[in-house]
């Protein structure tokens, strides 16, 4: 199938990798499965699509927009527990997604996940490519967190996380692992790794007999949680933090521009003079 217009055009599976809905492999095997169309034909694999095309999945429209179209934006946003890390809840539970700021013909795109007993930064953006390279383990972008344990980790024990531990899902390690003080039998450790399989962090201390009572990510790639963040609160990143984000991962500024602009940049510099107080949920346990 091929567009008969002059207009700049990209893969299929690339421009829904790009717009959040799955990595390229994923959206091969989707188009494989006959479930995407262009312009009302089956899509197949080596199509490519540019600005005015009819894209369905499942028989969904898909608002598709050019790369060079879209301002690339990130947010950092301080999770807190009792959130899912999903879209939806079928248990009804509050969502991360809840308090992000609407898009218009645009979404979300989570980097990662946090578990519903888990807080600290959660990074979202417009951009799925983006996403899936900062999650992408060949890439081996460094997550960070402040984790408290039940129990002391000893010299043997450290040792054995750094070098690595077989978990039901394979081989993990830490890159690094630090004391962060406590007192008694809660003793707050900080520790590196490069990826980001399900509960990891606390699969690999529960190998080694030790609980984790609390767990706090502090850093995703190049940007830290911000001290003037609080729980349930978001930012977004400006231009020089995106362009910090996106350089380990092999992707380009965009045309049209990212991050903070205008009204919107103004705004945050007043908040960040004064930051709001933590948000409550009514399904949410105090901290």
């Amino acid at each position: 199938m091929s567009t008969t217009t002059t207009a700049p055009s990209e893969k299929l599976q690339k421009a829904l990798a790009r717009l959040g809905f799955g990595s390229r492999r994923q959206m091969e095997e989707v188009i494989k499965s006959g479930r995407i169309s262009v312009n009302g034909e089956t899509a197949t694999i080596g199509d490519r699509v540019s600005q005015g095309d009819e894209i369905r999945i499942d028989g969904r429209a898909i608002r598709y927009t050019s790369e060079k179209e879209k301002r690339r934006r990130v947010l950092a946003y301080y999770k807190p527990e009792g959130e899912i890390c999903s879209a939806h809840d079928p248990e009804g539970r509050p969502t991360v997604f809840e308090r992000l700021p609407k898009l218009t013909n645009d979404r979300w795109v989570m980097v990662g996940r946090l578990d519903i007993n888990s807080t600290g930064l959660l990074l979202f953006t417009n951009d799925g490519e983006l996403a899936h390279r900062l999650m992408h383990p060949s890439n081996e972008i460094v997550r960070e967190y402040a984790v408290r344990v039940l129990g002391e980790v000893t010299p043997e024990i450290a040792r054995n996380l750094t070098q690595g531990v077989m978990l039901d899902d394979g081989m993990a390690s830490f890159d690094d692992i630090k004391e962060g003080g406590g007192e008694g039998v809660n003793k707050w450790y900080h520790v590196k790794l490069k990826e980001g399989r399900n509960r990891e962090v606390r699969r690999l201390f529960e190998t080694q007999g030790l609980r984790v009572s609390r767990l706090l990510r502090t850093r995703y790639g190049t940007v830290n949680l911000p001290k003037e963040l609080r729980t349930g609160r978001f930012i977004e990143l400006e231009k020089n933090e995106i362009s910090k984000l996106i350089d380990p991962v092999g992707l380009r500024p965009r045309y049209s521009g990212q991050g903070l602009h205008g009204s919107a940049k103004r705004k945050q510099e007043r908040f960040q003079k004064k930051p709001m107080k933590a948000r409550k949920g009514k399904n949410l346990r105090r901290r």
